[in-house]
């Protein structure tokens, strides 16, 4: 996943994360895979990425403006990269997952946790900026062969398919080689 790390972004936002002090931290999904898709597909690593994800769990103050006064924190930090950087406590998702999306969403117990449940596993992927002298610890659930191989299926720790199919389509329009796969029995 050395790949994701081409994106100077992805660089910049790993050396500075430790910089937030947030408990289990994490730069997690798609500017992680789209990196990688970008490169497989001939383009600049930075391409067609709309966000940087950050995860971190603080199950110590559950409030929406715990959450936003993060989020300033990480603007204030990458203010100088041209890019969005969105900053969400997974300790908090499951107060407001259903409402926003439709669909019941457990508790998490660590940013882990979290992306153990994209809609997609090929997408479960993070990265910790890990010790200084270690480098940076990946973490890929379901591990990096579907992601390489472009393979789209539903997570069944998150079997939203209404979701994943909205998803699974906006990936397929800006990398039409990557592959939908349905859930066995899902109505097509």
């Amino acid at each position: 996943m050395s790949e994701a790390l081409q994106n100077p972004y992805n660089a910049a936002i790993l050396e500075r994360l430790p910089l937030l002090g947030l408990p289990d931290a994490w730069l997690v999904a798609g500017c992680l895979f789209q990196t990688v898709w970008n490169l497989h597909s001939g383009m600049a690593p930075t391409a067609r990425i709309k966000d940087y994800d950050l995860f971190y769990f603080d199950a110590a103050d559950l409030s929406e403006a715990a959450e936003q006064e993060v989020q300033a924190r990480a603007n204030a930090l990458f203010a100088d990269l041209p890019i969005t950087v969105e900053a969400k406590n997974q300790a908090r998702v499951h107060l407001w997952y259903e409402q926003w999306f439709g669909f019941p969403y457990q508790a998490l117990q660590s940013a882990r946790d979290g992306i153990e449940r994209f809609l997609v596993p090929c997408t479960c992927v993070g990265v910790h900026p890990g010790e200084q002298a270690l480098g940076p610890t990946l973490y890929a659930p379901y591990g990096l062969q579907e992601l390489y191989a472009g393979i789209l299926r539903p997570n069944p720790q998150c079997p939203h398919l209404p979701l994943f199919q909205a998803k699974a389509e906006s990936y397929r329009k800006r990398w039409n080689w990557l592959q939908i796969r349905e859930m066995a029995g899902s109505p097509r």
